[in-house]
C-alpha cells in the first residue's frame, strides 16, 4: 500500500488540471506549478527524513506521514490556496516515504531486499498507470472533487492497514564509536551516488515532460503522441519487476557493465531522434528504447541504496542525501532544458544536452560500482 500511494496523489493530477482550474476559479497556467511542487518538497525534505526516523522510529514516522498525506489530499478540495498547501503536504509525506522505504526493507527483510524492492516499485508503477488511465473518465462521469476523494480514500486505506505496524517500531541503533563519523558530503563515493541519482531523475522527468511535444513537432498527431507517452510509462512495470532481483544477485563488476550498457540505450534512442522521420513505428521503437533504459535506472538506484550500505540507518542517510540532491535537479532540469528549444528553435541542443547527461551518468555508475560499500 505504501507503493500504491507514492505517486498517485500528484501524477494523476495533470490529466484533470483543466477541470480543477475551472472548479476553483484559477487558470491552467497558474496550476502548472502543481507538478513541480512535489519535486521541490522532495528536494527540501528528503535530507531531513533520516533525522525524523532516528527520533520517532521507522514505522511511526511512516504512519505520521501517511496521516499528513491524507490531510493534504483532503485540503486540496477546499479552495485554490488549500490546493497548493495540500500539494506541498503530500510532497513532504512522499519525500519521507521515498527515503525511508529502503531502510524499512533492509530492517525487516535483510535477506529479501531484492524481492520487496521489486514489490513496492512494481506496485508504484501499476497504481500510477491505472490512476492516470481512469482520472479523466471518472472526472467526466462525476467530478474532479470525487476523483480526489477516491485518492484520499486510497491513502486512508493505506493508513489503516499500516496502523498495526506501529507496534513493531524499528529505531536506528545509536552506535557509539570512538571513530568520528565522516559526513556524507566528504565521502566522494556518496557524492558520486548523489550525482547519479540527480542525473537519472533529470533524464526521466525531462523525457517524460518533453517527449510528447517533440513527437508532435516532427509531425505525429496528438493522439499518437499520447499513446507513445503511455507506452513510455507502461514499460516501467515489467522492467521494475525484474531489475531489483537481478541486480541484487550480480557482482559489482557485472552491475557496472550491465547498467552502463543499458544506459547506452538512451544514447541510441537520442541519436535516432535526430534523424527519425514522422513515422509512428520508428517513434514507437524510440520510446521503447528510452523507456527500457530510464525505467531500469530507478530500481537500480533504489536497490543500490541497500546494497551499498551496511545497515538501515546508513541506508536512510545515503537515501536522504541522494534523493534530496536528485530531485532538486529533477525539479529544474526539464524547465531549463526545455528553454533551449525556445532559445535555439531546434530540438538538437536539447537532445545533445541529454546525451551529455547520459554519458556523465554512465561514468558515475562505473565509479559507484568500484566499492562494495559506500558507507
Amino acid at each position: 500500500m505504501l507503493g500504491a500511494v507514492m505517486r498517485v496523489p500528484f501524477t494523476s493530477i495533470p490529466a484533470i488540471l483543466t477541470d480543477i482550474a475551472s472548479g476553483l476559479g484559477g487558470s491552467v497556467s497558474s496550476l502548472g506549478i502543481l507538478t513541480s511542487l512535489p519535486l521541490l518538497m522532495f528536494a527540501f525534505f528528503s535530507a531531513l527524513a533520516p533525522r525524523w526516523a532516528a527520533k520517532l522510529g521507522i514505522e511511526k514516522l511512516l504512519g505520521l506521514v501517511l496521516a499528513i498525506m491524507l490531510i493534504g489530499s483532503l485540503l486540496r478540495m477546499i479552495n485554490l490556496p488549500m490546493l497548493y498547501v495540500g500539494t506541498m503536504l503530500i510532497g513532504v509525506a512522499v519525500a519521507v516515504i521515498n527515503v525511508i522505504l529502503p531502510s524499512l526493507v533492509s530492517a525487516n527483510f535483510p535477506l529479501k531486499v531484492g524481492f520487496y524492492t521489486t514489490l513496492y516499485i512494481t506496485t508504484m508503477g501499476i497504481s500510477t498507470t491505472l490512476a492516470s488511465m481512469v482520472a479523466v473518465p471518472i472526472t467526466s462521469a462525476t467530478s474532479w472533487e470525487f476523483f480526489l476523494l477516491l485518492i484520499s480514500a486510497l491513502i486512508g486505506l493505506a493508513l489503516l492497514i499500516w496502523l498495526p505496524n506501529l507496534t513493531y517500531n524499528h529505531r536506528f541503533e545509536n552506535e557509539k564509536s570512538t571513530k568520528k563519523e565522516t559526513p556524507l558530503w566528504k565521502n566522494k563515493y556518496a557524492v558520486i551516488f548523489l550525482i547519479f541519482g540527480g542525473l537519472q531523475s533529470l533524464l526521466f522527468y525531462t523525457e517524460m515532460t518533453w517527449l510528447p511535444t517533440i513527437t508532435t513537432s516532427v509531425g505525429l498527431s496528438q493522439a499518437e503522441a499520447g499513446f507513445l507517452s503511455g507506452i513510455f510509462s507502461l514499460i516501467s512495470i515489467p522492467v521494475s519487476m525484474i531489475v531489483p532481483s537481478i541486480v541484487s544477485r550480480l557482482s559489482k563488476e557485472k552491475r557496472a557493465w550491465i547498467m552502463t550498457g543499458i544506459s547506452a540505450l538512451t544514447l541510441i534512442g537520442l541519436a535516432a531522434m535526430l534523424v527519425a522521420p514522422a513515422n509512428f513505428t520508428i517513434w514507437l521503437l524510440i520510446h521503447l528504447i528510452l523507456g527500457v533504459s530510464v525505467s531500469t535506472l530507478f530500481p537500480y538506484m533504489m536497490i543500490s541504496l541497500n546494497l551499498k550500505t551496511s545497515n538501515s540507518q546508513d541506508t536512510a542517510r545515503l537515501s536522504g542525501m541522494v534523493q534530496s540532491g536528485g530531485y532538486l535537479l529533477a525539479s529544474v532540469g526539464p524547465m531549463l532544458l526545455g528553454y533551449s528549444y525556445s532559445l535555439f528553435a531546434s530540438w538538437v541542443p536539447f537532445i545533445i544536452s541529454l546525451a551529455i547527461v547520459t554519458i556523465l551518468m554512465m561514468i558515475s555508475i562505473v565509479f559507484i560500482e568500484k566499492r562494495d560499500k559506500i558507507i
